[in-house]
């Protein structure tokens, strides 16, 4: 092995590791771990600098997909190259993937969707979606314009609750803000450096498209197969804007009404979601391996990340010309202020009618929120009080 494939090898190696750490350690959510990115990759091993670490968060929230987990692999690839994003993703998304898969395979072994400390979790995943609902509403829906999306995506989802409804309202929502919404960015851009050539990120681009048209037609072979399994992760890891809480509605809307997966057993996964570091799209490793056991949850892991990957890896060579188009711009600010209004309304159904279903719920769900929101106790420690506190309200 020559010299410089050594040194691609143990950057590689180097990026792989780094990712794992913070994979084990970084708890709290997107916007957490952007900061546990910044300490770890600007301020402490000055991989890339102050300026373009901003450049390449703008450019995971202007994409969907999970924006941490997509800060990850483009610093994975800017680093060491395509192998590098690799790395970055394996290393920060294992640890979370692994652990909910067994507690999948744990939960599927028995029936216990009942029970007390279930329904905890249940509770659970209220408080942390009206956590992130109160964040994002104040961060996408400033002005008048922005809240009236919201309100209009909120009442067509739930009037037309389909996941073709959600679609609609994204295209539309980008249709009006390409026309009418200006965005001005007076701060000067600096170019990202990318080892990627545009004919590589072309042809990224059109797998993305081209899967995101072909999957749905191949799965009417069969009513459930493999094939619709990634597609469907594959399809709700496409058109998730705003952060990983809004993947929430494509998921349950792909496999509840199908009879795939129970309302229980659903809502229970993402409550212990809250529990582990990393990304919350390895929720769906979880619900994999729920349908079909650890090669379900690898499949859709892999499903639910693909387009993230490639659109990262397809969009870093053309960034610096798309950051300086207004009309796209305003294009996305319309977008993450419908996304709020989905998010509302995957919040009252199915989350809030399936755990809040009294007195005794509400207020353990109160509790819960100000020991949250107030006390800003980390979401692990939220997990383990909502289990206790729902184990004992199960005694009375």
């Amino acid at each position: 092995m020559s010299q410089v494939s050594k040194n691609k090898v143990q950057l590689i190696l180097e990026v792989f590791f780094v990712s794992l750490k913070l994979g084990v350690t970084s708890f709290g959510g997107p916007i957490a771990h952007l900061g546990y990115f910044h300490e770890e990759y600007v301020r402490k091993r000055k991989w890339l600098d102050e300026r373009s670490f901003v450049d390449l968060v703008a450019l995971c929230q202007f994409l969907p997909g999970p924006a941490s987990s997509q800060a990850g692999m483009g610093i994975g690839v800017m680093r060491a190259g395509i192998l590098g994003g690799v790395a970055a993703f394996l290393g920060f998304t294992l640890p979370s993937m692994i652990a909910l898969t067994i507690l999948a395979l744990l939960l599927k072994g028995g029936n216990i969707y009942d029970a007390g400390w279930v329904h905890g979790l249940k509770i659970v995943a209220v408080v942390v979606v009206a956590q992130a609902i109160i964040g994002m509403a104040r961060t996408l829906t400033p002005d008048l314009k922005r809240k009236g999306l919201a309100l209009g995506a909120l009442v067509a989802t739930l009037l037309i609750p389909t996941a073709f409804t959600q679609i609609g309202i994204i295209l539309i929502s980008a249709f009006i803000g390409f026309l009418f919404f200006k965005h001005t960015d007076t701060q000067v851009d600096f170019p990202i450096p990318v080892p990627i050539s545009r004919k590589l990120a072309v042809v990224c681009l059109a797998f993305f498209f081209g899967l995101l048209i072909v999957l749905p037609i191949l799965r009417e072979v069969k009513v459930f197969n493999l094939l619709a399994l990634f597609d469907s992760f594959y399809r709700s890891g496409s058109l998730v804007f705003g952060g990983g809480h809004v993947v929430l509605p494509l998921l349950e809307k792909e496999f509840i009404p199908q009879g795939w997966i129970s309302k229980e057993s659903f809502l229970a996964g993402y409550g212990a979601a809250q529990a582990v570091p990393g990304p919350l799209f390895t929720f769906a490793a979880y619900l994999g391996a729920v349908m079909n056991g650890w090669k379900g949850a690898v499949l859709a892991t892999v499903a639910i990340f693909l387009p993230a990957f490639l659109l990262i890896i397809g969009t870093l060579p053309f960034w610096d010309l798309l950051r300086r188009n207004p009309k796209l711009k305003g294009a996305m600010l319309a977008v993450n202020g419908a996304v709020v209004g989905i998010l509302i309304s995957a919040f009252y159904t199915p989350i809030w009618t399936s755990a809040i279903q009294s007195a005794k719920d509400f207020a353990l769900g109160s509790i819960l929120f100000s020991l949250l929101v107030i006390l800003k106790l980390p979401p692990w420690m939220i997990v383990i009080i909502g289990i206790i506190g729902g184990t004992i309200l199960s005694l009375f």
